[in-house]
């Protein structure tokens, strides 16, 4: 409790501090709250930000990106969007880790200012309380991975699929994805032989956006299960940790190089694109997070002028594999 104190208390500071710059400029705030500060995936959301900013300097609007400390405080999240929208500001993006708890905060406010998700979107249920959203197509990003690994592995094999926060909507779009796809079924909860395909026990596992827990998730089921035929990262969790990611992966590198165990992630920031180079996955399906973080106050702008804005608003993907690293080759 303690812990998860300090943590809101950082990012109430964070909140205080950058609203207060605002004001003191007499700017006006277009806040966008991520899921974790301690996530480099985030982190790039925050320089598209900031690049807004530095081509915007004459703007009455100003860019602020905040989140809770760590991605794995939820209520952290909720309490800092409650207190941007308390305090004021003029529109806001946010990037929900637990959906349902986030969009039952935004209906009890009701604020009278756009609301927009950035990233991760609402369930399908609560999508009226937001303007639009702007981030990946997370269901054909599910849908990339899975014509991957069936071309990797035409006869399907055994799997596991690691997820994040169990009520984070772009994830399990992710899962729903895949699924739909490897087994050619709508709505498949679970792959039981879909195509030659079967989801191994235990698994999904949730890391909880903890790039930790991600990494001791992939050591332990490696050795739980020698013969595995292939490892999902639905997000890139394990590989933001370089070190500790190379460790868990050298336990299966004759595996990986003859492609019997075969490893498919999500995103391709710089420490991801080098473990690709490495040989330590054989696809990325990247999402383009700093083109989010640069759109977002020019979406929110409109909203606010009161402009019709497309909805959902797709960034793209880019999808590197063996046969074309592309992205990959020189990032």
């Amino acid at each position: 409790m303690k812990h998860k104190m300090l943590l809101t208390l950082t990012s109430a500071l964070i909140i205080a501090a950058g609203v207060g710059t605002a004001n003191a400029d007499d700017k006006k705030t277009l806040a966008i709250v991520v899921k974790g500060l301690d996530n480099p995936f985030f982190e790039q959301i925050n320089l598209g930000c900031q690049k807004w900013i530095s081509e915007n300097m004459d703007s009455e609007y100003e860019c602020l990106y905040t989140g809770p400390a760590s991605s794995a405080d939820e209520a952290g999240e909720v309490q800092i969007v409650d207190d941007l929208l308390t305090r004021g500001v003029a529109a806001i993006a946010i990037s929900p880790s637990n959906a349902p708890a986030m969009a039952n905060r935004i209906r009890q406010i009701n604020p009278d200012v756009p609301v927009m998700t950035i990233d991760a979107d609402f369930l399908e249920k609560d999508r009226d309380l937001r303007a639009t959203y702007l981030g990946t197509d997370n269901y054909l990003m599910g849908v990339k991975m899975a014509e991957e690994a069936m071309t990797l592995k035409p006869g399907g094999g055994s799997v596991c699929l690691q997820l994040g926060n169990v009520a984070a909507d772009n994830i399990n779009a992710r899962a729903a994805g895949f699924r739909d796809t490897i087994s050619g079924v709508k709505g498949t909860e679970r792959l039981a032989n879909s195509n030659g395909w079967t989801e191994i026990e235990g698994c999904p596992v949730f890391t909880n956006d903890q790039v930790d827990l991600a990494n001791q998730q992939m050591a332990d089921t490696f050795t739980a299960n020698p013969d595995l035929d292939a490892f999902i990262l639905i997000g890139g969790w394990a590989q933001f940790a370089p070190q500790a990611y190379a460790q868990v992966t050298d336990q299966v590198m004759d595996r990986l190089k003859s492609k019997e165990l075969i490893l498919i992630a999500g995103d391709t920031l710089p420490p991801q694109t080098q473990a690709f180079r490495d040989g330590r996955s054989h696809a990325q399906v990247g999402q383009r997070p700093f083109e989010m973080g640069y759109r977002a106050p020019d979406v929110m702008i409109e909203l606010i002028n009161g402009k019709k804005v497309d909805d959902p608003l797709y960034t793209g993907l880019d999808v590197c594999n063996q046969s074309d690293p592309g992205f990959c080759a020189d990032n």
